[in-house]
């Protein structure tokens, strides 16, 4: 009896080991950018210089191109931008050789949040996707308040309500669960407590 009660102590003491599925998380890497606000972009279009530009995505998300106007560009991909610019040129443009391409040049919309007990927390911004670790490890790694038991990330993308997003990050650094690194999105914040 005496041991089952110390077994229970001990269960009860110890922190339960994060359950969450990780592989249901998007992972950006593995497919196309999709554009957001400041990113800059250059669109060309072939044999037509006059109708090329190159510019910043506005906060409305929005970029101006000669002769089309006013198009949204953020929450697009640049193919799907591409597509947009080239049925819109067609009423237009009759010469079959006037090919769009769209390039994102400067990636400015890759932003997210580190807060709570790190060294320096705040907004950070990347031009590579990075992952948890190296997000806290951007804000300065966990100052001497924090721990690395509880640490949240709060993720909106895809719309809806905020999901809170477990992290077993003493796991992460210690190399047992790699799963749980998952790479940040823009505009998640990691909160570590």
């Amino acid at each position: 009896m005496k041991r089952i009660a110390i077994v229970l102590l001990f269960l009860v003491g110890c922190p339960s080991p994060v359950i969450y599925d990780y592989s249901k998380e998007p992972d950006p890497r593995r497919s196309e950018f999709v554009i957001g606000v400041s990113d800059q972009l250059r669109i060309t279009v072939w044999k037509n210089p006059e109708l090329s530009t190159e510019g910043r995505v506005r906060p409305d998300g929005s970029i101006t191109m000669p002769l089309i106007g006013d198009l949204v560009a953020a929450g697009k991909t640049g193919t799907q931008l591409k597509n947009e610019i080239t049925q819109k040129l067609a009423s237009y443009v009759r010469d079959q050789g006037a090919v769009v391409s769209v390039a994102v040049i400067d990636v400015q919309s890759y932003r997210f949040t580190v807060s709570g007990n790190v060294e320096r927390a705040g907004s950070f911004t990347s031009k590579n996707y990075v992952t948890v670790q190296e997000a806290i490890a951007m804000a300065g790694g966990v100052n001497r308040f924090g721990s690395a038991d509880g640490v949240v990330l709060v993720r909106t993308w895809g719309g809806g309500a905020p999901r809170r997003i477990p992290i077993d990050y003493a796991a992460v650094v210690a190399g047992t669960r790699p799963e749980s690194n998952i790479v940040i999105l823009p505009g998640d914040t990691i909160i570590v407590p």
